[in-house]
C-alpha cells in the first residue's frame, strides 16, 4: 500500500483489541496514516472493519513477538497489543509473557531503526496489590511474582523496565502510561472485569455482584 509522504505514520501494535482500535478511529480522525499490527488473538477484526477500506488505514496480521518488518518511514509506534483481562492472560499465559517482553523488545527494535517516538501502554496492574491507594507513580508496589496473575503483571513490569533502559541507553523518546479500568463501546460481554461485569448484570437485570469488601478504591 502507498504511504503519503506528508502523513504522520503510526505502528499501533493491538490495533484490533479494544482500545487500539479506538485508538485507530482517533488517529485516523487527525489525518495521520495508521499501521495496526495485531495477531487477533484477543482483538476482533470487526473492531476495525470500519477502517479497512480506509487509504489512511494498513491492518498487518502479524504476532509481534516475532520480528517486525515495516517498510518506509514510521513516525510513532505506540505499543497496546496484550491479553488484559484476567480471563485472558490467565488463559494466555505464555503469549502474555512473550508479548511483554519478546513483543516490546521487537517494537523498541522497530521504534529505534526508524528513530520513531515510542509509547508503551502499562497498567495498574504493575503495582501489584498495592498497600497505597491511590497509587502514585512513585509508588513501586506490592507484586507476588509467582502469583497467578504474575503472568500480566510481571509482562508489564519488564516491559517499562526495557523501554527505560532503552531510553537511558540510546537516548530514544519514550513514553509510558499506565491505565486504570478503562472500559466503554467494543468492549467483550465476557472480558471478566469488574466494570463490564457491573453494567451486562445492570442489563440483564441481575444481582450486582460485590467482589471482596466492596471497598476497592480502583
Amino acid at each position: 500500500m502507498a504511504r503519503q509522504r506528508h502523513k504522520k505514520i503510526v505502528v499501533v501494535t493491538g490495533g484490533a483489541g479494544f482500545i487500539g482500535s479506538h485508538l485507530c478511529d482517533f488517529l485516523i480522525s487527525k489525518d495521520f496514516k495508521v499501521i495496526c499490527i495485531d495477531n487477533l488473538i484477543t482483538g476482533n477484526k470487526t473492531n476495525i472493519e470500519c477502517l479497512l477500506n480506509n487509504p489512511l488505514f494498513e491492518f498487518i496480521e502479524h504476532n509481534i513477538t516475532k520480528h517486525i518488518e515495516i517498510i518506509g518511514r514510521v513516525d510513532y509506534v505506540l505499543h497496546f497489543a496484550s491479553p488484559a483481562s484476567p480471563s485472558d492472560y490467565l488463559a494466555y499465559s505464555i503469549q502474555t509473557l512473550k508479548v511483554g517482553a519478546l513483543g516490546t523488545h521487537n517494537c523498541l527494535g522497530l521504534a529505534k531503526a526508524k528513530k520513531a517516538k515510542f509509547l508503551l501502554a502499562s497498567t495498574s496492574e504493575i503495582y501489584g496489590d498495592p498497600l497505597e491507594h491511590p497509587q502514585k507513580e512513585t509508588y513501586w508496589g506490592n507484586v507476588n511474582p509467582i502469583g497467578p496473575r504474575a503472568v500480566y503483571d510481571e509482562a508489564k513490569r519488564f516491559a517499562e523496565a526495557i523501554t527505560m533502559a532503552y531510553h537511558r541507553k540510546h537516548n530514544m523518546d519514550t513514553k509510558i502510561v499506565r491505565i486504570f479500568n478503562t472500559y466503554g463501546p467494543r468492549m467483550r460481554f465476557d472480558d471478566g472485569r469488574a466494570v463490564p461485569n457491573f453494567i451486562m448484570q445492570a442489563l440483564r437485570n441481575e444481582s450486582i455482584t460485590i467482589y471482596g469488601k466492596g471497598n476497592q478504591t480502583r
